[in-house]
């Protein structure tokens, strides 16, 4: 049996009493070990993450199953059978760390691969697309999320007045409230890294590639009836899921694909390819699968591993990088700096976010937690004479055109907020276009009458039926939706 110590390595004599002045005498200040277990105690919770909260996580693998070195120069895509460790974390989107599992609510699907070039991080969601399409509205959007400012409940009211004024949410709050809004587990839903991202090959020419996950365990979703009796029998129900299937050798697995757009045919494209509120149709840019993912370890911490895991879609690697995609703009910066703020500056150095396949040579230093020896005492500023780390043009990017007059644009402007919305409420049949009315209906009934009758009229521009069938269900009828 190990001996208990401090967090110094003293031998810890007596951990049942507490040093006291007599039997019934005062506390005395001297007793470090008490001291130091209630300091500690009240700073073992960390702030919890505005968004993505509650999640849990897994490591595993990627297998790359394609020759893709036409398209990006990414070493640990380079060839057939290559495997890259991987940490994957799912997570509920809105609700607190105690929220339940089954709450209707997007999933995120947060990758990390441990390349020898560095972290690549993947960081999607279990749909296509988002709500948003310029990221200035994203502090609004997610306010109406979270609880109300003076009654402290979920607030249906909020929500539905920012849908009814935001017409370019209509595609994923379809998604949303449809079965795919409440996911039977994380294991049975699919991935996506929703926004566009660009592949780069060794001929420095640019492709525009969308990522794809699809789960080998099949899609499974419950019914909001369900969703509601599993969040009360056990809140915990999806992350308790995929931790028991790893450690019963149950491996989760999906099928990674991609869409490809050469650089060139997105101009003339007849959608906005870097507009997140869209999809790109399979009949033009079909799934050209690329690997496999499995899961088949988890966490021996779930703080130190799950918790303290950090993803930002700025972590990529030569061979990938961005698009002109205004929300992975503006999370380009989001990402890391909420990182910053709940896990400190150097929150590159917890094992979990550290990269594992090549050493790290920067010239950062000092910060709290600093643990990895702070560079030692080598120059800390470059250009230097004394062989420190420098610039390499290897990793160098080609140009990327662009045009326009700096301005404020009604990114509103031209673009057809429905079509997409109408043409995924036709495709999923009759009964899940029931349960999809009959959900939003449910909490829609809880606006004020002006909210209904506006957010109707964006069901109606989706899809008559649409708007009809939701109409129906908050006893209106069409002619009060148009008042």
């Amino acid at each position: 049996m190990s001996i208990l110590t401090t967090s110094f390595g003293q031998p810890v004599p007596d951990n049942q009493n507490s040093l006291s002045a007599g039997p019934r005498g005062p506390l005395l200040l001297q007793d470090f070990h008490l001291i130091e277990k209630l300091a500690h105690f009240n700073r073992e919770r960390i702030p919890e993450r505005v968004v993505h909260a509650k999640g849990a996580g897994a490591y595993g693998s990627f297998r790359v199953t394609r020759n893709v070195t036409g398209w990006t120069k990414a070493a640990f895509l380079s060839s057939v059978g290559k495997e890259t460790p991987v940490f994957l974390r799912f997570s509920t989107v809105g609700g607190e760390k105690g929220s339940a599992d089954a709450e209707r609510d997007p999933r995120g699907f947060a990758l990390k691969f441990y390349t020898e070039e560095g972290n690549y991080d993947l960081v999607g969601n279990n749909t296509p697309v988002f709500f948003l399409r310029d990221p200035l509205k994203f502090p609004d959007f997610i306010h109406t999320q979270k609880r109300n400012p003076a009654t402290n409940l979920k607030d249906p009211i909020a929500m539905w007045d920012f849908f009814s004024l935001s017409p370019e949410t209509m595609h994923q709050l379809t998604i949303l409230f449809s079965d795919r809004g409440t996911p039977r587990s994380y294991r049975h839903m699919d991935g996506f890294g929703s926004h566009t991202f660009s592949w780069i090959n060794a001929a420095n020419e640019r492709f525009w590639v969308k990522y794809h996950f699809k789960t080998r365990q099949g899609i499974e979703n419950f019914t909001a009836e369900q969703a509601v009796t599993m969040g009360g029998i056990d809140p915990d129900h999806a992350t308790r899921d995929l931790y028991a299937s790893i450690e019963d050798g149950d491996f989760p697995a999906w099928t990674v694909s991609v869409q490809i757009m050469p650089e060139a045919e997105a101009e003339a494209y007849r959608i906005n390819p870097f507009d997140l509120t869209k999809v790109w149709p399979h009949a033009d840019y079909p799934l050209i699968e690329i690997g496999e993912l499995v899961l088949n370890r988890n966490p021996e911490n779930f703080f130190a591993e799950t918790e303290q895991a950090a993803f930002s879609p700025a972590s990529v690697v030569p061979g990938i990088s961005f698009s002109p995609d205004k929300m992975l703009q503006g999370r380009l910066f989001a990402y890391a700096d909420a990182h910053r703020y709940r896990l400190g500056g150097n929150y590159a150095q917890i094992p979990v976010n550290k990269p594992q396949g090549c050493p790290v040579h920067n010239h950062q230093r000092d910060g709290a937690m600093r643990t990895d020896g702070n560079g030692g005492g080598r120059p800390n500023y470059e250009p230097n004479s004394f062989g420190g780390p420098a610039q390499t043009g290897v990793a160098s990017e080609p140009p990327l055109r662009i045009s326009g007059d700096a301005a404020h644009y009604d990114h509103r402007e031209d673009n057809d907020d429905y079509a997409q919305a109408g043409a995924l409420f036709r495709l999923i049949g009759a009964e899940a276009q029931d349960r999809l009315m009959g959900n939003i209906a449910g909490t829609l009934a809880k606006a004020p009458l002006f909210i209904q009758q506006r957010q109707l009229k964006h069901f109606l521009a989706a899809d008559p039926a649409y708007g009809e069938g939701v109409a129906k269900r908050l006893g209106l009828t069409v002619s009060q939706a148009a008042e």
